[in-house]
């Protein structure tokens, strides 16, 4: 008589996706940076435009009946303290937050790395569109809101008066990219790590809507506009795949131990 055993099969670790040329890598999200700052610039000089339409957006959140952008600034309004570390975040947090999400995910998570790249340009790319066909003024230049430019009364501010900036095109509130790159920074965190706690990244989104809004740079239509780009990336890049957490060996003996006889009682 013989027996052949057959040993049970285990579910392998996925193959580790290559990390991308670091130079390569640099010069692209130099690159998605440069067209971020330069390409709203082409949009400029239509300001009665996008006065136009900050009313019409005004009128609509009116409608649909959000909240007040008011009632966050009248919040942040109650201490200095509150209002300048609002300011601080909104001029400061912004890109060294996305792009230690770069970094991170390049030298831990290159896949994720790869993934998060591709969606952050896809979603730059299609924010650049919005100011040529609909310019919009922030709300802290729209006339009887009673909204305060909180960045130029205590600063600090990262804009200049409107008709001598040249690093920026304050005619393109929507959508919010401020809120966009900040909710995908939270997407990312929360798809490339298992800790329990990672929800909690949700955190930076929560937080520069609060601001944006309060600050008055932006509405909440802008920072919905932001989510929906988002979304529509998000669904036409694909994810990467989680490698599958490999087997503890203490869970394997039994398994292995189980051998499938075949031919036996011949």
């Amino acid at each position: 008589m013989t027996a052949r055993t057959e040993p049970a099969v285990h579910e392998a670790d996925a193959p580790a996706t290559a990390r991308p040329p670091l130079l390569r890598e640099f010069l692209l999200v130099a690159g998605l940076f440069l067209v971020y700052k330069l390409g709203r610039q082409l949009a400029t000089g239509h300001t009665a435009t996008a006065f136009r339409n900050a009313h019409r957006v005004w009128d609509w959140e009116r409608a649909l009946h959000l909240p007040g952008e008011g009632d966050v600034q009248s919040a942040l309004l109650h201490g200095d303290v509150l209002v300048h570390l609002a300011n601080t975040y909104y001029a400061t947090v912004h890109f060294p937050a996305t792009l230690a999400l770069l970094v991170w995910l390049y030298l831990r998570r290159p896949a994720h790395y790869l993934w998060a790249r591709r969606v952050l340009a896809a979603v730059t790319a299609a924010a650049l569109v919005l100011p040529f066909t609909f310019p919009l003024a922030p709300p802290r230049m729209l006339a009887g809101t009673g909204l305060v430019d909180t960045a130029r009364r205590y600063g600090p501010s990262v804009y200049g008066p409107p008709a001598h900036d040249h690093l920026s095109n304050q005619f393109a509130a929507m959508p919010s990219l401020h809120f966009g790159w900040a909710l995908m920074v939270a997407v990312a965190l929360i798809a490339a790590t298992r800790s329990a706690w990672r929800w909690l990244w949700l955190l930076h989104p929560l937080v520069t809507l609060l601001v944006i809004v309060g600050t008055a740079n932006h509405y909440w239509l802008d920072a919905l506009a932001a989510t929906a780009l988002l979304g529509a990336a998000l669904a036409a890049v694909p994810p990467p795949h989680r490698a599958p957490r490999p087997v503890p060996r203490a869970a394997a003996l039994p398994a292995a131990q189980d051998t499938v006889l075949v031919g036996a009682g011949r």
